[in-house]
């Protein structure tokens, strides 16, 4: 090992590197941890760890907040569909906008999705591993997707772009025995602190003894991507230290396999965030002290105390057991002698106050109640809908950030295809008659081209369109179908006023129907009369190419 370009020595090397970046990394571990007791409902660990014998109301406003938004997230499940910037790799487009959405299914990306959607409302950044096993299908190999734990990542502190980290760490927490008996060179070897990762409370001890820290470093060699994977200072498997990967790196992209997606952008960390937890607790510590005073006062109302004077002569354990009938008392028994402690309730100001702190909550993170279906003066679908699209700008723009980092993935898997796909695959896809397909892909028309004007490498734009759509939505949509065909825009008689309404509106598959209208309207026309060549250019009757200039614009 000490021949090879990575030895112990590098490895040592690497660990430097690894606590400098853990070092600079400290209070965003810590905020990440925070976050997570906010969603158990056990923030009061930080709030008062000290007097574990009062109450501790934990109200969910918080927790629904991220609720609402997970299900936002869900209902604009993407899908991805791929665009060649040249007509000659329309084809190659096309298969590839059908065979994506298979790799996706095969690694489970509607559950990656919600993983990191979870971890991202709550801390503030998601991040998705986009890597390539080589154990996958029996050794084929294959794309695999995975939810990265952002607590188990260290770059180098105070870059902007995770790609400018000279190095970039992946460490995870294995069982001894289980690396011993994939390594058999680690007997004995293991002596990693498992303390290099920061870990979340939990109800569970941790067993951090019988496990050993294991690390992923990549770091960028001019325009290649090496890579390293070392326990201590035994290295496992190293790019630099393989023939086959020495002079072309990991990957082809030259990218660190890790999208990261922020919610709300932070200055100082690279594409790193902050979340509703961040935005919403000082709210909802406010709501939970009230609750605390508000709770504490109750009961002590609820609960009759009295003064006893001490020489009263009241016994007090029969005054106490509500089963005696009899009291006895020693002497004269006066007015004073028990008096009942009466408990002033909280003003109304305090409620007052508590319901400004809720609705807080609710306006800063625009969880109104029409954004959760509730309105008690509007019960008609597409209003809701209305008043839903209305109220969630902020949804919107959030998942629009989430479709831009979902870009980013679907990029590394098409690299990763045209590096990786050398032996075709067969895919089931969904044919153009509603049937199923079969189809067999390789990376021939994704690699480098020889054309007479030199070498061209296919590229392709990708968009994204939302897979399904919110029951509100389409019901609005129906809605708004229904209206159309009452104001008779489908009759292929009045297909001229028809254009011109729907060149005034807005609405999902608004193209298709007036193609639809061109060609009923086509269709209907009579034959061209004597001197319509020279009034319709195209030689069609004037009625459908006023229309057609009308849909045109």
């Amino acid at each position: 090992m000490d021949k090879l370009p990575i030895g112990p020595a590098q490895c040592q090397a690497f660990t430097r590197r690894l606590e400098t970046y853990r070092a600079g990394k400290r209070a965003l571990d810590a905020r990440i941890v925070a976050a997570e007791e906010y969603w158990k409902l056990r923030h009061w660990r930080a709030l008062r760890p000290n007097n574990p014998g009062e109450p501790e109301p934990a109200s969910g406003w918080l927790v629904n907040t991220i609720l609402s938004k997970h299900s936002n997230a869900m209902d604009a499940y993407p899908e991805p569909v791929c665009l060649a910037r040249e007509a000659a790799d329309q084809p190659e487009a096309e298969t590839l906008t059908a065979i994506l959405p298979v790799i996706l299914e095969q690694n489970d990306f509607n559950r990656v999705w919600s993983e990191v959607w979870w971890y991202k409302l709550k801390s503030g950044t998601g991040v998705y591993g986009v890597f390539w096993d080589p154990n996958k299908l029996g050794g084929l190999g294959d794309i695999t997707l995975e939810k990265v734990d952002v607590l188990n990542l260290f770059w180098a502190p105070g870059v902007k772009d995770i790609q400018a980290s000279p190095y970039l760490f992946h460490v995870t927490l294995e069982d001894r025995e289980t690396l011993e008996g994939a390594y058999p060179s680690l007997r004995g070897k293991l002596t990693t602190q498992p303390t290099l990762v920061r870990q979340y409370k939990t109800d569970e001890a941790p067993l951090n003894q019988d496990k050993a820290a294991v690390v992923d470093v990549y770091y960028k060699a001019g325009n290649l991507l090496h890579y390293c994977k070392y326990v201590g200072e035994t290295v496992l498997f190293a790019t630099e230290n393989e023939e086959g990967f020495r002079d072309r790196g990991l990957y082809d992209h030259g990218k660190y396999p890790f999208v990261f997606d922020p919610l709300f952008p932070e200055e100082g960390y690279p594409n790193c965030g902050y979340g509703y937890v961040d935005l919403c607790a000082d709210a909802q510590n406010t709501v939970d002290m009230l609750n605390n005073c508000i709770l504490q006062n109750t009961v002590a109302a609820a609960t009759p105390r009295w003064f006893l004077r001490l020489d009263g002569g009241v016994n007090e354990s029969e005054y106490a057991d509500l089963t005696k009938k009899f009291v006895h008392v020693a002497g004269r028994l006066g007015e004073d002698s028990v008096k009942q402690i009466t408990q002033e309730p909280l003003p109304g100001a305090c409620l007052t106050y508590l319901q400004m702190k809720v609705d807080e909550i609710k306006q800063v993170s625009g969880n109104r109640d029409v954004n959760n279906g509730s309105s008690a003066s509007v019960t008609a679908a597409s209003a809701i809908a209305a008043l839903q699209e209305a109220g969630n700008g902020l949804s919107r723009d959030m998942i629009g950030a989430g479709y831009r980092a979902f870009r980013q993935v679907v990029e590394l898997c098409i690299e990763l295809i045209r590096q990786f796909y050398t032996l075709p695959r067969k895919f089931r896809i969904l044919g153009r008659a509603g049937g199923w397909d079969y189809v067999t892909y390789g990376n021939g028309g994704l690699t480098w081209q020889q054309l007479p004007q030199g070498l061209r490498l296919p590229v392709f734009d990708i968009q994204v369109q939302v897979q399904k759509q919110a029951e509100y939505t389409r019901q609005a949509e129906n809605d708004l179908a229904a209206k159309l065909f009452q104001l008779g825009v489908f009759d292929p008689a009045r297909v001229e006023q028809s254009l011109l309404l729907l060149s005034m509106m807005e609405f999902k598959g608004k193209q298709e129907l007036i193609r639809r209208l061109m060609q009923a309207a086509q269709a209907r026309a009579p034959q061209p009369l004597p001197g319509a060549v020279a009034e319709g250019a195209r030689g069609e009757h004037p009625f459908v190419e006023k229309a057609r200039a009308v849909a045109q614009g």
